[in-house]
């Protein structure tokens, strides 16, 4: 069984789809033991909390530079023995040390269909405000591992979600939630500690 960290920056909507999926048995082969939230509080310590699993703050502006800033983490992930990081909405960026002491280990979940709208500056609702403007008909989610390159790490899945008439971004960002991110990072964890733990 492979221990899972879970890195969070806000309400925690795709921490909880991860911790509901656990708690139907979905995953045989990873836990989540750790939540590490970049602010202090969030929702997402509160699902935390509600699920017994442990957390912590760890925030970014709290340390003098980037270098201090992944130490701090990966020592957390050390103590822990966490196997595997999951990012679900943490706006922090990991530094080269942490992504090489995890190589394919260090799972993303992004709202739309990359290569479209993602990379630098691409997060939250700009993704959707991006995906209205173009006038994209489909957009979606993918999770993909993380590497030096914003965004940039291998695709592991993806999912479709139409884009209707009249949406708004707030509607846009909860329907790729609901129909594809809450259902894409699950399943893909499931995956990858399948794979892990064989």
């Amino acid at each position: 069984m492979l221990n899972v960290a879970v890195l969070v920056s806000g309400g925690g909507t795709n921490l909880q789809a991860i911790l509901d999926s656990e708690a139907k048995g979905g995953n045989p082969h990873g836990k989540v033991t750790l939540v590490i939230s970049s602010k202090e509080g969030v929702y997402a310590l509160e699902r935390a909390k509600n699920a017994g699993v442990k957390s912590e703050v760890i925030s970014r502006k709290s340390f003098a530079n980037q270098q201090d800033f992944d130490e701090k983490l990966l020592n957390t992930f050390k103590e822990n023995k966490i196997d595997v990081v999951v990012l679900a909405g943490f706006l922090s960026i990991l530094g080269e040390s942490v992504i090489k002491a995890y190589p394919n280990r260090i799972l993303n979940i992004h709202p739309s269909l990359i290569p479209s709208f993602c990379g630098a500056g691409y997060y939250g609702l700009k993704v959707h405000e991006a995906a209205l403007k173009k006038g994209v008909k489909v957009t979606g989610a993918t999770v993909h591992f993380v590497n030096e390159i914003c965004d940039g790490g291998a695709i592991i899945a993806q999912k479709a979600v139409e884009v209707l008439d009249g949406d708004t971004p707030e509607s846009l960002q909860k329907r790729v939630m609901e129909q594809a991110e809450w259902e894409l990072l699950p399943a893909a964890l499931v995956d990858i500690c399948k794979q892990l733990d064989c």
